[in-house]
């Protein structure tokens, strides 16, 4: 099977979602971001939402849309590797 691995991550956003996560008043908790997710129809639960973070799964472009507007930033800054 292919693998596309950077820096043995298989994704560029998931410490940046980590951080927006933990940096949101109150502090939200995987599941409560499960949660969010769910309520704009995308189907993840808390341990997906902890192997995006830990970068041991792929993120759709699909999933990033949905990051991206609960977050309240474009899909470009969750991919810009500053983390």
């Amino acid at each position: 099977m292919y693998k596309n691995r950077n820096n043995g991550r298989n994704n560029v956003c998931g410490k940046k979602i980590a951080r927006l996560r933990q940096q949101r008043v109150p502090k939200t908790s995987q599941r409560a971001l499960a949660d969010l997710l769910q309520l704009e129809g995308m189907d993840l639960d808390k341990n997906t939402i902890q192997r995006i973070e830990s970068g041991k799964r792929f993120v759709t472009d699909i999933e990033l849309k949905v990051f991206a507007k609960i977050f309240g930033i474009t899909v470009d800054e969750l991919l810009r590797e500053d983390s």
